[in-house]
């Protein structure tokens, strides 16, 4: 795992906030702010889409999934009670589109209570500084996830080299840099409990990245996923584009751990969800979930895991 030296210099363009070098001050064309919030030196827009983008699924009453390009967000709460938390943050330059969808459900100038991550990746925390800025409201992640929100340790590279389609191939684009969310960002509850999230519960499901977690309600069996694993085949452009419904595991080119995915899919399946709304691709429900998740479990190596790649042969280096 790399770790990066982050500072407090920042350079700002249209409300986007991107840490910089000291080079960039120096020559007189930044400006110099201390203890901010930043993305990191590779944020960038992400050339990608699905057809998907810009709808929403009510999956149940207070359960809603809303596609930014090719990842979903989820909001909880009823939209008549006006209460209701943001899981996970969209993809790069993507937060007027968030903010219009809450809008839209929860009513003009509404903010979530929180907003909640399964994990720190680019496409799940892609617009929370502009977030957090305009609703002041605290971020929630696990433990192990903090060291990549608050400016110190990048992600591993993508492989563009593991099994996989054209989405693989362009992973090298994809920012690993470290964000700074600083004191906004706090670790998840130590029992369990979900701030703002009612009867649900944070269950620790690392091997995509060594903080995810996902979030299961016991009473109606109902289950966030985050990446943990995906209804589409999340390396391969067309089908991200076209959104064809597939159960898999983690996207492959950034997942470093498959024997912790594997375990996490187990513990996943046990829960017997009857909704799942994951990271990626459509929500799915009832005995095509119930199915599905079986049979990842049962053949999670020939479907999940790659038969090449980096993070499959050892050469992560």
């Amino acid at each position: 795992m790399k770790t990066k030296q982050t500072n407090s210099l920042l350079r700002m363009d249209n409300t986007i906030y991107v840490s910089s070098t000291r080079k960039f001050f120096a020559e007189g064309r930044g400006v110099l702010l201390e203890n901010e919030l930043y993305y990191g030196e590779d944020y960038k827009r992400i050339p990608a889409t699905s057809i998907e983008s810009g709808t929403g699924t009510e999956v149940l009453p207070d359960l809603y999934c809303y596609t930014v390009q090719i990842v979903n967000i989820v909001l909880v709460g009823h939209p008549a009670s006006k209460e209701f938390v943001l899981v996970d943050a969209g993809m790069p330059y993507s937060a007027e589109k968030i903010i219009s969808a809450i809008e839209e459900r929860f009513g003009p100038d509404s903010r979530p209570k929180a907003i909640i991550l399964t994990h720190g990746h680019f496409d799940h925390v892609g617009a929370i500084i502009e977030l957090v800025k305009r609703w002041n409201v605290p971020v929630y992640a696990h433990e192990l996830e903090l060291p990549y929100l608050t400016g110190k340790t990048c992600y591993t590279d993508p492989d563009p080299t593991v099994e996989g389609g054209m989405v693989s191939k362009m992973s090298p684009m994809f920012p690993v840099d470290p964000i700074n969310l600083g004191n906004h960002v706090k670790p998840l509850p130590s029992d369990g409990s979900v701030p703002h999230m009612t009867n649900f519960r944070w269950i620790h499901t690392p091997g995509h990245s060594p903080g995810h977690v996902s979030f299961f309600r016991d009473k109606d069996k109902a289950l966030i996923a985050g990446d943990a694993f995906v209804t589409v085949k999340q390396e391969y452009l067309y089908k991200v584009f076209t959104q064809e419904q597939e159960i898999s595991g983690p996207p492959r080119y950034l997942t470093p751990d498959w024997a912790a995915s594997q375990e996490s899919v187990k513990k996943l399946e046990a829960l017997k969800p009857s909704f799942a709304i994951t990271g990626h691709g459509m929500p799915m429900e009832g005995k095509l979930l119930t199915d599905s998740l079986r049979k990842l479990v049962d053949e999670f190596e020939t479907i999940a895991v790659p038969e090449y790649g980096k993070f499959v042969d050892g050469n992560e280096n």
